[in-house]
């Protein structure tokens, strides 16, 4: 009789012990789903309730960070490297506390098969869930931002919002049109100058968040201002920094084949030498500015209306260079300014056959007979 009642005793402490683990499994199976959201479909029931257990019952260690105080941490995950050897790189660095418990977070929610390589900003101040959404976060921290030869400021500023870069095309042009006090250049403007012409064509590697000030500041450092051939070459030709980045935009604009840069470069030099006006159409192009007609910064062809248009940047109302440049020159141009062709032309011309080329001509009169007719 006693030994029949023990066992009806034992039997039911097991049952209110299976009852108790039932309700506190469910409770943290019920926790697990809340706070790490629906278990990976692919679990099977063994890992569904093992892996919901532990991770509602260690819910806070997975949600407090390692170090609420640290900074960013650069974490590389290398092509076709193993989850488990990724997780225990992340302990390693200081990223997680618990490797098994970190991995039982990726297992249960299926995300220790969508970890991809490359690099990563990661920080200890980040908790197990948004250290999973950052490695699961393809957007790279840098962006390849492109210049292009012959592009004025706008043009450059219009170009940031396709490439990625989080700094709207207006800020852009407020900090290059008048940069803010305390902005430090590589380089001197004169008073009152713009950055235009100062941001050389180019691919740069620009931060996705930089400011508009980090931006400019990545592109100037660009401008090959410690060149001392290039700048012997520019004082040689008796141009300031200023006069010579000025001219090398205006030849920029008007050379189609880069090989004729020196000698177009010779012809301008020949004619500001002799107080002989510029004429160039890029210069009342920019001084005309955006053409609705035409869509674009560079209106083409030019009217004889056009040709007079009051502006200081007019190169046939004005004698000499205009106030500043009009573009961004490539180097090439820099160059072609610093070390011109050997010639005495003084006039030269788009060649007849459509092939980008120019004609020269030593005087008016041959000028005028390389007409196309």
């Amino acid at each position: 009789m006693k030994s029949s009642f023990g066992c009806l005793l034992f039997l039911g402490v097991l049952v209110i012990l299976a009852f108790v683990a039932f309700i506190g499994g469910s409770a943290m199976l019920s926790r697990a789903e809340a706070v790490f959201g629906a278990p990976s479909p692919n679990l099977d029931t063994f890992q569904l309730l093992r892996l919901g257990i532990e991770l509602g019952f260690r819910a806070d260690a997975l949600l407090h960070p390692v170090d609420e105080n640290s900074g960013p941490v650069r974490f590389s995950i290398g092509l076709d490297e193993p989850t488990s050897q990724i997780v225990s790189r992340l302990q390693e660095a200081g990223l997680i506390r618990e490797a098994n418990l970190f991995s039982s977070y990726l297992i249960y929610t299926g995300r220790d098969t969508q970890l991809l390589a490359g690099d990563y900003q990661l920080s200890p101040a980040m908790n197990a869930v948004e250290l999973t959404a950052a490695l699961l976060d393809q957007t790279p921290e840098t962006v390849t931002f492109v210049i292009l030869p012959g592009w004025r400021l706008e043009e450059i500023a219009a170009a940031l919002p396709a490439a990625g870069v989080n700094v709207s095309p207006e800020d852009l042009l407020v900090a290059a049109w008048d940069p803010p006090d305390g902005f430090v250049l590589p380089f001197e403007l004169p008073e009152g100058a713009s950055l235009e012409g100062y941001l050389l064509p180019g691919s740069y590697e620009i931060d996705r968040d930089a400011n508009a000030l980090g931006l400019i500041t990545t592109l100037v450092a660009a401008f090959p201002v410690y060149n001392e051939d290039l700048l012997a070459g520019f004082e040689q030709q008796g141009l300031t920094l200023h006069q010579a980045v000025t001219l090398a935009s205006i030849l920029e604009r008007e050379t189609v084949i880069a090989e004729e840069m020196p000698l177009i470069a010779s012809v301008f030099l020949n004619r500001l030498r002799n107080n002989i006006q510029l004429e160039a159409d890029p210069t009342v192009q920019y001084a005309l500015g955006y053409d609705e007609t035409s869509g674009s910064w560079w209106k083409t062809p030019l009217t004889s209306a056009d040709l007079v248009v009051g502006s200081s940047y007019n190169t046939y109302a004005n004698p000499g260079l205009p106030p500043g440049p009009i573009a961004a020159p490539s180097y090439e141009a820099l160059w072609a300014v610093g070390h011109p062709g050997s010639s005495d032309y003084l006039f030269f011309q788009a060649a007849c056959n459509g092939s980008g080329r120019h004609i020269f001509a030593l005087t008016y009169e041959e000028h005028i007979a390389n007409n196309c007719k």
